[in-house]
């Protein structure tokens, strides 16, 4: 079987939609071992399947991040909420002391992987409610130390960790419930909707971790969520109404939007 060419596979994935189809090519060009698994990986992208589930991994913060089918894909944006945590993991850590990091709603294990890269000395753990998103990012932090357990948010972490978490990302889903058939197929049919539904107004996860946060964090410890422009004010009066330091942080370049909040020093 001959391989199609380049040609060839950017018409087809221009006609299925796809806005950066030559790029798109010349990564499946690549990453396809024979002409069958090219032909293959062009039907799949294609047919809708995400990019990063075609090619099993996605890039974020630099680094490859392996990404399984039914796992919630690393979005660009959050790259601005792991500069935020790399930064509060670096002033966090003491020479005999790593800074203790913890990634909920872990997915892939992108944010985890990015901190731990960044700042290797740190005690890292991270969490998901679904199998699949804790399996690949067993695979992701295996390297890196991390533990992954699965669970609903706080519930699987072990005890020990309560008062003394450092830096607790949580890349909670913000898209309220009316608005999920709004996003783009490759979200909504092919990544576990639970990564996505934030509830009524998007922020119901976000308010739960909100309110146990406080009896993890150590003393200046900090939570960080990702959230939209327009939540973030409702974000900023959850995260002080539960006694944490907060404030908002933006990059226009990504269109991102993270509050953080800080827990009080005694």
């Amino acid at each position: 079987m001959p391989a199609p060419s380049l040609s060839l596979i950017v018409s087809t994935l221009r006609s299925a939609g796809c806005v950066f189809a030559e790029d798109e090519a010349e990564l499946l060009l690549t990453a396809a071992t024979t002409p069958a698994e090219l032909t293959a990986m062009v039907e799949r992208r294609a047919a809708g399947l995400p990019l990063e589930h075609v090619l099993g991994w996605a890039e974020f913060c630099g680094l490859r991040v392996a990404v399984d089918p039914r796992v919630f894909v690393p979005r660009r944006r959050t790259e601005f909420l792991a500069r935020q945590a790399i930064e509060l993991a670096q002033a966090a850590g003491r020479p005999g002391r790593p800074a203790v990091v913890v990634d909920l709603c872990c997915g892939s294990g992108a944010l985890g992987a990015a901190v731990a890269t960044a700042v290797p000395d740190i005690e890292l753990h991270a969490a998901d409610i679904e199998a699949a998103a804790v399996r690949c990012a067993r695979r992701n932090l295996a390297d890196l130390g991390g533990h992954v357990h699965q669970g609903d948010l706080f519930e699987p972490l072990p005890p020990h960790l309560m008062g003394r978490v450092d830096v607790l990302i949580a890349n909670v889903p913000y898209v309220p419930s009316r608005d999920v058939e709004l996003l783009p197929a490759e979200a909504r049919v092919h990544e576990p909707r639970v990564a996505l539904d934030g509830g009524a107004d998007g922020l119901e996860v976000m308010r739960r971790v909100t309110a146990a946060a406080p009896g993890w964090l150590a003393p200046g410890g900090s939570l960080l969520v990702e959230t939209s422009g327009r939540q973030a004010p409702h974000a900023v009066r959850t995260f002080t109404g539960n006694g944490l330091h907060a404030r908002e942080a933006s990059c226009e370049e990504l269109y991102a939007t993270v509050v953080i909040g800080t827990a009080p020093l005694p």
